[in-house]
This record gives structure tokens, sequence and C-alpha cells, in this order.
């Protein structure tokens, strides 16, 4: 018995709660994980793991042995990692989940670079803005816009995105263009629901150092940031989004900016990965990457204005 492969795959299925589901991320067929836990299981003398036909349980003997197993794993992949070939030339596969918007006009536009830099790194993205097990899931980091609330999650701040109130220039020639916050009751938005909480984001203006949010009526509502912007080019209203998300759309005067006194504050964009994993070099290179992307991008567009924090949710 190999026992680290066997720890491994113990601590896998701990984590995805399957057997099936553990030895295909291993690569190992169903049969041999099977019979490499029971061999383990043999060799220490007590029973890790519970199985009935829905689901896969430690035992209280089993919590413990995983706890080890997770300290004692990663403090061979870091001695590993230090040492290797794949520290200096870091090679896999990593899998990232991210908005759509962030993937299509940011991330992508940019990957060529990271790819000729790191051309023995393979990239699978995942796109949505749902919230996703990353361990469940096989998924390596995720980024996230908003503020994250109380999430079990190493996270790494890489940037603060700056926002704007905007609507086409269409639906302002229709409705009037906006002086000031109360004149938004005369006017219509389009609104936001937050696809992790199901909640309504109201918009949010930076006023003397305080937010003031203001809750226009609203005659559609999303949870997706692409149709977001689809809608507001639609007439639907005014929204509020990232800078990156409209700048073609404000550079063509499809839509303009409005109330710019009263910017909104800036939303942090973060990436974040599992507490109980070690970090691999392939990984922790794709996150050095999107920090430097995005600081090349904030020394581009000038000083950044003085930030506020925004209220919880993302777009």
């Amino acid at each position: 018995m190999d026992r680290l492969q066997a720890m491994r795959l113990f601590t896998r299925i701990v984590e995805l709660g399957s057997f099936t589901r553990a030895a295909g991320q291993l690569g190992l067929p169903r049969a041999s994980a099977t019979q490499i836990i029971k061999q383990l299981e043999a060799h220490l003398g007590v029973r890790l793991l519970a199985r009935t036909t829905r689901q896969v349980t430690t035992t209280v003997d089993g919590a413990s042995y995983y706890e080890r197993c997770v300290a004692i794993l990663a403090e061979i992949d870091e001695a590993e990692a230090e040492f290797s070939q794949s520290a200096r030339h870091p090679q896999g596969r990593i899998r990232i989940d991210l908005s759509g918007s962030l993937c299509r006009l940011v991330l992508i536009p940019a990957l060529p670079a990271f790819c000729r830099d790191y051309p023995r790194i393979r990239l699978e993205i995942s796109v949505g803005d749902r919230q996703i097990d990353l361990v469940r899931e096989g998924v390596d980091c995720v980024l996230r816009i908003g503020e994250l609330g109380d999430v079990s999650l190493v996270a790494r701040r890489l940037a603060l995105l700056d926002q704007v109130t905007c609507a086409s220039a269409d639906y302002l020639d229709r409705h009037g263009r906006p002086k000031d916050l109360d004149d938004l009751d005369t006017h219509s938005v389009v609104d936001y629901v937050s696809a992790s909480t199901g909640k309504s984001i109201p918009l949010a203006f930076a006023i003397g150092g305080r937010v003031e949010t203001r809750n226009p009526a609203a005659t559609l509502s999303v949870n997706n940031g692409d149709a977001y912007v689809a809608a507001c080019a639609a007439g639907f209203g005014i929204i509020q989004v990232p800078r990156y998300h409209v700048t073609k759309q404000l550079a063509s005067g499809e839509f303009e900016e409005i109330l710019r006194q009263y910017r909104p504050p800036a939303l942090p964009l973060n990436a974040l990965y599992p507490t109980k994993r070690q970090l691999s070099a392939r990984v922790r290179v794709f996150i050095d990457w999107l920090a430097e992307l995005f600081a090349d991008q904030a020394r581009n567009e000038g000083p950044e204005p003085k930030q506020i924090r925004p209220p919880s949710g993302q777009r």
C-alpha cells in the first residue's frame, strides 16, 4: 500500500463525500479506491469511514485522522514545491471560477501573456455568479467582486474596482439627466439581485466620506452582470457597475455617466482558495500574475480616489 496515496485518497473522499468523485479526481478506478481504503483501515486497525447508499461520512477516528492527514500532506506539498522542478517551472491544471463579465472583458484578453510565460500550465475556466464549494467541485481558486462576508476561505485582495453610475443615452434623452440624488425619484433603475444572497442591491453614492443608498423604482430585475448591462442598453434605466464593464459603451457614447459628483464606492476584487489546501506553485504564480495585471490597470487609469467601504453584494 502506498501510504501517501492512501492518505491523499482518504482526504479527498472526506472532502467530496464520495468514493467515485475522489477516485475520478485522482485518476483511479472506483474499485481501486475502495480497496485502498480497506487496506488503510486494516493497517491502522480502525474504521475511518461510515458508508451508506447516500453518503460517506467520517467516524470519530476518521475525523481525527483526516485532520492529521491534511497537516502532513500540506507539509509534504510545501517541501516538494520548494525543491522540485515544478517550483521553478510551474505546470499542471488550474481550475478557476469567476463572473462572466470579468472573464470576457479582463481575463481572457490578458491571458495570452500568461500562457507565454507559463506554457506548461493548463487553465480550466468556469463562469458564473453563484457561490461554489471549491473543495467539493475541485476548483483551485475563485475571483469574486464585492464584500465577502463570513467565508471559510483564504482571500487575497487583488484590486479595488472603480464603479460608475450610468444609463443609455437614449434613456437619458427620453427621461432627462439627473442633477442630484433627489432627481432619482423620477427615474427607473435596473434592479440587480445578488446571486449569492437573493437580495436586491441598492444604488450607493459616496457623499462627504459616507455612503448613501437609494432605491428608485424598477420594472426589471436581473442577477447577472452581463444581463444587467444589456438591460441598461435596452433602455430599462440606470445601473451601477465596475467601470471595466462599460468602458466601450462610455467611450462610444452609447452610455453616459451620471451623478459624477456622487460616484459609488469602489468594489473589492478578491482571489479565494481553500484554507486546508497547500497553495501549489502554479496557483501561486497565477494569483501573483492577476495581482500585477490589476495593478497595471490601476496605474494606467491614474490615481484612485479615496475609497469607502461599499455595501455587501457584487455586480
